[in-house]
């Protein structure tokens, strides 16, 4: 199965992993270089760096040396450290739900298709038309994109139970398309679990090697956090696959992202 890596993904995934890292601004020409690694040519990422920065995810600034970089924004940071607890901290177990009820004037329908698609994106499920349901966890996470949008006129949170009148598993099955959630914990698997296995028990891959593979096993797992935003287990089939891509992802992380930094440091 081929894999489609964006330039513009994997420069937002380098950021996320190591970006932060650097002391300053990320200078131009090291982007160019560690993107260069996983497969990225310079123009692509000059012009994916420029169309970062028309949506403020970055910001121009200038290295010790004087060197033309780049910064994450503050809306940038606080984007980044909303999604580390997703992709890399333990899903809270909880029973509680939170409901988002949101009501759009007509003559501002756009914003409604932005928050129906920004409630998508952060792992909701639709109830019904204005009312989408996720696990309780992801408060805090909700409230910082909405205010990051300018969206809170329009919407009102609550968190509870579900108390019927379907069971919460059936109902559950309806909010999210589970199905398709299963097949993009498949399709992670058979792209990534090859080179877990292919890693020797006790030997230590190339720092390169290490950087880039772990580059893009992170620019495709960390979509499934969010499209998956850590349901019940007791509420899934019992052969969920999004265990075990749980399970590959953390030992890559585990033994290539430190290797990988070393990489970039040099």
């Amino acid at each position: 199965m081929a894999e489609q890596h964006t330039p513009r993904s994997l420069i937002v995934t380098f950021y996320g992993a190591y970006g932060r890292s650097f002391e300053g601004p990320v200078p131009v020409s090291a982007l160019v270089r560690l993107l260069g690694a996983a497969g990225v040519d310079a123009p692509s990422v000059r012009s994916s760096v420029s169309r970062l920065k028309r949506r403020g995810f970055l910001e121009p600034a200038r290295a010790a040396d004087g060197a033309a970089g780049y910064v994450l924004s503050d809306e940038a940071r606080q984007l980044l450290e909303d999604g580390d607890r997703r992709i890399y901290g333990r899903v809270p177990v909880s029973e509680e739900w939170l409901v988002a009820v949101f009501s759009v004037p007509e003559q501002e329908r756009h914003k409604r298709h932005l928050l129906r698609s920004r409630l998508a994106r952060l792992g909701f499920g639709a109830v019904a038309p204005g009312v989408w349901i996720a696990p309780a966890h992801l408060a805090g996470e909700t409230g910082h994109t909405l205010e990051r949008l300018h969206l809170t006129a329009y919407v009102e949170l609550f968190r509870g139970g579900h108390l019927g009148f379907a069971p919460t598993a059936e109902a559950v099955a309806r909010w999210w398309d589970l199905a398709a959630l299963a097949k993009q914990h498949e399709e992670f698997l058979d792209l990534h679990e090859p080179a877990l296995r292919a890693l020797q028990p006790g030997a230590r891959p190339g720092t390169e090697e290490a950087y880039r593979t772990y580059l893009l096993a992170l620019d495709t797992w960390r979509r499934l956090p969010y499209a998956d935003p850590g349901l019940p287990r007791e509420l899934l089939p019992a052969d969920w696959p999004g265990d075990r891509a749980a399970a590959v992802f953390a030992e890559l992380h585990a033994r290539l992202r430190d290797t990988g930094a070393l990489f970039v440091r040099e």
